[in-house]
């Protein structure tokens, strides 16, 4: 993954979420293994997206990008019901491989930013392959284009729980939205928020601390 010291000299990165089915990522080798014939179960279903222009010697959020994906599979209920996106807004969707030409386009060849960017750079790299965008031996997401804003808060909380929300909730970061369902540019906006904020010189208070 990158270091923050690693963009010093950079003017913008993205941050971006995905939203998914809750069925997990499948490698070539998984892929191989399923019954032929069968319909592969869809990964990505949002995709939100917000870029950090610099500013001074901080940042400042720009443009936003977002769209729902078809993924001509089945939502997990338990995936259902964290992000609210009903069964039906997703039919009624482009594909992944429709949508990639703007993605591409609005991220450029810029870092990016996410929260656990292991779950973007898997989904990532799952859909490439199976819009048939790389071959299944290819990688075009790798590690080293990713900040990670749970590697970083590491190293201004450490022991502390890596999810988002407890993140948010020592930063001070009103999370209010995050409430009743989940929403991939609003988890882009606010891994972005937190990025900011770690980065422009936040004190740890434990006293204000809202999350163990």
């Amino acid at each position: 993954m990158l270091a923050v010291a690693d963009i010093a000299g950079l003017d913008r990165c993205v941050a971006i979420d995905l939203e998914t089915t809750g069925h997990p990522a499948k490698t070539h080798a998984e892929v191989l293994k399923l019954p032929k014939g069968l319909r592969l179960p869809g990964c990505v279903i949002q995709i939100g997206c917000i870029e950090l222009l610099r500013d001074g010697d901080s940042w400042k959020t720009g443009a936003t990008w977002e769209t729902l994906v078809n993924p001509e599979g089945s939502v997990h209920p338990a995936a259902a019901k964290v992000h609210g996106i009903h069964p039906n807004a997703i039919k009624a969707a482009p594909r992944f491989v429709e949508v990639y030409p703007a993605l591409a386009a609005f991220l450029g060849s810029v870092p990016l930013l996410a929260h656990a960017a292991w779950n973007e750079i898997d989904y990532l790299n799952f859909e490439m392959r199976r819009a048939k965008l790389v071959g299944w031996d290819e990688t075009p997401f790798w590690d080293d284009r990713f900040l990670d804003t749970q590697i970083i808060a590491r190293g201004i909380f450490p022991g502390a729980p890596g999810s988002l929300d407890v993140l948010l909730d020592r930063l001070w970061i009103d999370r209010s939205g995050r409430d009743q369902h989940h929403g991939a540019l609003l988890d882009a906006e606010l891994t972005a928020e937190a990025f900011i904020k770690m980065t422009n010189g936040f004190v740890q208070d434990e006293i204000r601390t809202l999350s163990p």
